[in-house]
């Protein structure tokens, strides 16, 4: 009789080439969120199964299974709850597409679905004022040409919001100077948006293109080989200039700096200057306005105005009084 549960291998492979690169047609950043998703899942089954990856059947993957490697996840790995369900999210991808492929098992790749993602609770948004991002582009020494570098990829990085991988990507032909001067990014989901330049930022951009003299497909922002910089890269040159700018800016030693908040500064420096959450949704790129709601809740000096408006002058503060005595007792427990 035929083993209803195939081989693991062939559905793996068959998801990542037939199903996310021809079929959706995904970025180069989902398939790596993926695959790397799959390595640690693959290499936890061989642990535990004591089988080689190759060798592993479907029914290999169970709920139980998944649902224990989860907890590895955050219990021996000590990955966050939001990475925990980024895990689970491409676990449940995979299962769909298996659906199609092995209709047969339904009820076994059901229950993996059924696993639910985990509630996290959200901290308020990180973002630097504009003592500290002056005090971080005030610490680069603009005397070599790597500083000259980062002094342009930091001022477009704060002045622009431009996501980390966003910035890699940019090419000398992307930076349109002159009247009207923008940048032009290919962001999440493939939308490609403009982001306009005010002149001292243009300033800094022209001076570096000059000096960059690379050709129109170059990297605008290139490491010493003259390629992209990486995640990594970009995350070493915040560091090094986060880590001088304390000695003039105490506040920085209780903040955590990464690419990614200088695009929250730039979100809740525009929304201080009053532009509409719409209109900072198009900025960032975000699929949905909802998505720059936070940044409301990360203003407390938006918050202490709200405040300000709403407190009646020499107004005295009401107690209220029960008057019968079982609300007397109510109200004391």
């Amino acid at each position: 009789m035929k083993d209803p549960f195939p081989k693991l291998a062939p559905l793996v492979e068959g998801f990542f080439i037939e199903r996310l690169m021809t079929q959706r047609q995904v970025s180069n950043q989902t398939v790596s969120a993926y695959r790397d998703t799959f390595h640690l899942l693959l290499q936890y089954a061989q642990q535990k199964l004591g089988k080689a990856p190759s060798m592993m059947c479907f029914s290999d993957l169970n709920a139980s299974f998944v649902c224990a490697f989860l907890n590895y996840l955050e219990q021996d790995r000590h990955n966050s709850t939001r990475t925990r369900n980024h895990r689970l999210a491409a676990i449940r991808s995979f299962f769909r597409y298996a659906a199609y492929r092995v209709p047969q098992l339904s009820g076994h790749i059901q229950q993996i679905l059924a696993i639910p993602t985990k509630r996290w609770q959200k901290s308020l948004i990180n973002f630097l004022t504009l003592d500290e991002v002056d005090a971080i582009l005030g610490a680069i020494n603009r005397d070599s040409w790597t500083g000259r570098r980062d002094h342009a990829l930091l001022s477009l990085a704060v002045h622009t919001g431009l996501r980390v991988s966003e910035l890699i990507h940019l090419r000398c032909n992307d930076v349109s100077l002159g009247a009207g001067a923008f940048v032009r990014c290919h962001g999440k989901g493939r939308k490609e948006r403009c982001m306009p330049m005010g002149k001292a930022l243009v300033k800094i951009i022209e001076q570096w293109l000059r000096e960059r003299s690379g050709d129109p497909s170059d990297p605008l922002f290139p490491n010493r080989r003259g390629e992209k910089l990486s995640r990594d890269g970009i995350q070493y040159i915040l560091n090094k200039y986060v880590a001088i700018a304390h000695k003039s800016c105490t506040s920085l030693l209780k903040k955590r700096v990464t690419p990614h908040v200088l695009r929250h500064t730039t979100a809740v420096h525009l929304f201080q200057a009053g532009v509409d959450l719409s209109t900072i949704a198009l900025w960032l790129g975000h699929e949905s306005p909802e998505s720059t709601q936070a940044y409301i809740d990360s203003d407390l000096a938006h918050k202490r105005r709200i405040l300000g408006k709403t407190i009646a002058i020499n107004a005295k503060p009401l107690i209220f009084h029960p008057g019968d005595d079982l609300m007397k007792f109510l109200q004391g427990l």
